[in-house]
């Protein structure tokens, strides 16, 4: 994915200690993400930055996992063109140390929710010493 497809830009690498992003992926259906886990100071919190080429309305979610089962969860705002976008969870303290979250971020398709299909799932780079 390029920049202008939404990968981690070089002006907001200067304004954080950490980004410890997953792969750039992108999804047949046209759903392009990468997933990251953003520390400064002693604050922590996911972003992704995505495009939607498909042409119809997708639900993105995004959850922010840190350690002893502590979850943020976001619904993005829809995303229904093909323009970068990003997506952010709060910031919340850092507890464990600023490699001990995890980021993912899911793009649901459009229809109701129980039969809309997973089209991306893309997270960040797992923290070192993760349990699988």
């Amino acid at each position: 994915m390029s920049e202008e497809a939404g990968s981690l830009p070089e002006s907001d690498r200067t304004d954080v200690a950490a980004a410890r992003c997953g792969p750039e992926l992108v999804a047949p259906e046209g759903v392009e993400a990468q997933t990251c886990v953003m520390t400064e100071g002693d604050e922590t919190w996911a972003r992704t930055y995505y495009r939607n080429a498909t042409g119809e309305e997708l639900r993105p979610v995004l959850t922010l996992l840190g350690p002893g089962g502590r979850t943020v969860e976001l619904h993005c705002a829809p995303a229904a063109h093909d323009e970068p976008g990003t997506c952010e969870t709060p910031r919340v303290p850092s507890s464990g140390g600023p490699r001990s979250a995890t980021a993912v971020a899911e793009f649901v398709g459009a229809g109701p929710v129980d039969e809309a299909p997973l089209l991306l799932r893309a997270g960040s780079e797992r923290a070192p010493g993760a349990e699988d």
